[in-house]
């Protein structure tokens, strides 16, 4: 099993659509009996809340329902459980590595960095904006997401790698 943590500020925005896009994505690619995922924020403000609205509309318009998600904190296990901690911005990626020890520094990686069209950028917080500002980070999330599936398919038994 593959365990993917994605993490943002409050766990109500870019991270849970992560999660369900992400969801999505291993669904369609037969890969749901090996990839566990989940999401959270690096503080508390949102513990135990509903994705925000505009980030839940946004998702289900792409076909990720993110309704029954909750919004949690990262805790301390989540550093050794989690095979990659994907994080929106260099901000919160930033406070991760200050809170972990530095053994577990090498899970931590910005989401873009699967990116094609995006790579190693932030995903900007949303949060204050319009609508627009969750539309923009689907696309970004959408394109790192297949980054990020071919990494796991190439992981998978019988899967090589293949020279072009």
């Amino acid at each position: 099993m593959i365990n993917v943590l994605f993490v943002c500020m409050g766990n109500i925005c870019r991270s849970p659509m992560a999660e369900g896009i992400f969801r999505r994505e291993v669904a369609k690619a037969g890969l749901l009996d090996k990839v566990h995922i989940d999401s959270a924020g690096t503080h508390s403000y949102h513990v135990g809340s509903k994705p925000d609205q505009r980030a839940q509309n946004a998702a289900s318009k792409r076909g990720a329902n993110i309704s029954g998600l909750r919004g949690r904190q990262v805790a301390d296990a989540d550093f050794e459980k989690f095979d990659y901690i994907l994080v929106m911005d260099s901000v919160n990626l930033n406070n991760l590595k200050r809170r972990a020890p530095a053994r577990w520094h090498e899970k931590f990686r910005l989401l873009l960095s699967f990116s094609r069209k995006y790579p190693n950028l932030d995903v900007p917080d949303p949060y204050y904006g319009g609508i627009s500002g969750f539309e923009e980070n689907l696309d970004m999330i959408e394109d790192a997401v297949q980054g990020l599936i071919k990494e796991i398919q190439l992981m998978q038994p019988g899967k090589q790698k293949t020279s072009t």
